[in-house]
């Protein structure tokens, strides 16, 4: 073997170590998972035609993702180490002022937007559902009907100014059931409401497949709400 057929195969051995060795270090300093992404609990075009597989797959494992990471980060700089359990973010987000400050900005960001997509997925089905029981008799209390809850909500939704989310909240102190919209991610955890359901309004969650027409986003969502879910929260949110 000669010299410089020593010296190239030298080399190719090292550069082909490296990326290795850049993936094991940056494995070791990548901020612990203290939340994790959960799968869908669909298919990703278990939905259309109302929200197409593309969106989902960028929305969930891009968008809901770098939430989940940002937060993690900011929640590696503290000295003692979260639960990273539903509980704790829950309570994190229903009093912000109590969270450190250096990390409150991402756990209303970052932590918000993760709770509130975590909430979103869980609130649409490929099933057809209705309203029963408690809660159509409490959307009956609060709008007049089912349809007239729809149309307050496609009537708010409409209105948002940039991002943010609709929701569907149970209101303790008054013991009923109301239309409320957020910007951004915040939620209605910070107000001392229940979100019962919550519909992502960033043009991100519709962009590709209705560009500009919102209220058609709107339309559509509303054909695959999960009303047993919904239902079960509000028994839920009654007993607490």
């Amino acid at each position: 073997m000669t010299r410089r057929h020593l010296l190239s195969t030298s080399l190719l051995a090292a550069a082909s170590a490296l990326p290795g060795k850049a993936i094991a270090q940056a494995s070791a300093t990548a901020a612990p998972a203290f939340f994790k992404l959960a799968p869908l609990p669909y298919a990703a075009d278990a939905l259309e035609p109302y929200i197409d597989a593309q969106t989902m797959t960028i929305h969930h494992g891009k968008h809901h993702q770098t939430y989940v990471t940002k937060l993690n980060e900011a929640l590696a700089t503290l000295p003692t180490a979260p639960k990273g359990t539903p509980e704790e973010l829950h309570g994190w987000l229903s009093n912000l002022d109590a969270v450190p400050e250096k990390i409150r900005t991402a756990v209303r960001n970052h932590g918000g937007g993760h709770f509130n997509h975590d909430l979103f997925w869980n609130s649409l089905s490929p099933k057809k559902s209705e309203p029963t029981g408690e809660l159509a008799e409490a959307l009956g209390s609060a709008f007049g009907s089912k349809e007239a809850a729809m149309e307050e909500y496609l009537d708010k939704g409409g209105k948002i100014f940039g991002s943010g989310w609709i929701w569907l909240v149970f209101d303790p102190k008054k013991k009923a059931i109301a239309m409320t919209t957020t910007p951004n991610q915040d939620t209605p955890l910070a107000a001392g409401h229940v979100p019962l359901l919550g519909i992502d309004v960033w043009e991100h969650a519709y962009y590709l497949k209705y560009q500009n027409k919102r209220a058609d986003y709107l339309k559509a969502v509303a054909e695959i709400i999960n009303w047993d879910v919904i239902a079960d929260r509000y028994a839920k949110a009654l007993k607490s």
